[in-house]
């Protein structure tokens, strides 16, 4: 895959060169690039699917599903998190940041959209602005990974929780899912690009060369912004130095990741037009199934280190 510079409406060519030696602004930049269309690209709704999903992944980690007063979401990203888990009345009041300003923009505007009481601010995961003891939750979804210090953001959100508050973080991957899932992706993406360029009749399923160059672009600041992978043992020892009491970590996924890394793959790799609502309910539908699958077979015989997602919850001192 191509590792130039993309053109990028929020950064010049020479700010995207100089995110590969900055951690931060990377993650700055490729956030503020996938703002607009982050929503499209996981399949992220505000329906009775992601709630549902959001709903059952905290209850996983989190052991209830509250309520909770007023709770902030972490490296939010467009809110799919916080904004699914306030619908599900897990959360009556809601707080978001994130060091992108794009995804901070989207967030609050899905959260305008659904009605819902949210207020948010652009933000360092390392140096949260808000008070001590001012949340009776903090959650993030796919954030720990993207945080250079995790350690040091934990420290923080034990700082803004209320004594006896909770934090829950979900859907990071593990360093054995990440391997798979990486290895699926680059598999998947090779063979439907070249293959659709190779066979003339599957032309119409081959995106505009630029888009496929701009997605590799992106791909490559993308391995630049996912700074870590997880040991459920050594991210529970981390949460624990920070002083969080309570700590635990479950994992999920597996066969639905194994499943559901090549499809995402799939999709990117083609034009959309071309996959209708009967593609979308089987990819659901088998997703859905598979995950059932890996709750309640084998979550049962496996260890959780080869499970894709690992997520955590812990507790502030009372």
């Amino acid at each position: 895959m191509a590792t130039d510079p993309a053109p990028n409406p929020h950064a010049t060519a020479e700010q995207v060169e100089a995110a590969y030696k900055d951690t931060k602004l990377a993650q700055v930049l490729y956030h503020d690039w996938e703002a607009g269309t982050y929503d499209e690209k996981w399949s992220i709704s505000y329906d009775d699917r992601c709630i549902t999903y959001a709903t059952d992944r905290f209850r996983a980690a989190a052991g209830d599903v509250g309520p909770y007063e007023h709770a902030l979401e972490l490296g939010c990203g467009t809110g799919f998190f916080l904004l699914n888990l306030m619908q599900g009345e897990v959360i009556k009041k809601g707080s978001v940041t994130d060091l992108s300003p794009g995804m901070v923009e989207v967030a609050l505007r899905n959260a305008e959209h659904l009605g819902l009481d949210v207020d948010g601010r652009v933000a360092d995961a390392e140096r949260i602005p808000y008070d001590d003891n001012t949340f009776d939750l903090v959650v993030g979804h796919a954030v720990l990974h993207h945080i250079p210090d995790v350690e040091a953001a934990m420290r923080e959100v034990l700082r803004v929780l209320k004594p006896g508050g909770k934090f829950v973080f979900a859907g990071d991957p593990t360093n054995i899912g990440n391997f798979y899932a990486r290895k699926l992706g680059q598999a998947t993406w090779w063979l439907t690009t070249n293959i659709t360029k190779a066979v003339p009749v599957l032309g119409e399923w081959r995106r505009p060369q630029e888009e496929l160059d701009e997605s590799s672009r992106a791909a490559a600041l993308e391995a630049v912004v996912d700074l870590h992978t997880f040991d459920p043992d050594q991210l529970e020892a981390t949460a624990r130095r920070a002083g969080a009491v309570g700590v635990r970590a479950v994992t999920d996924e597996l066969s639905a990741a194994l499943f559901g890394w090549p499809v995402r793959t799939f999709e990117a790799a083609v034009p959309r037009e071309k996959l209708g609502f009967g593609w979308a309910m089987f990819a659901y539908r088998t997703w859905q199934n598979l995950t059932w699958v890996d709750q309640n077979v084998l979550s049962k015989v496996l260890p959780r280190e080869v499970f894709y997602n690992v997520s955590i919850t812990g507790k502030k001192t009372s």
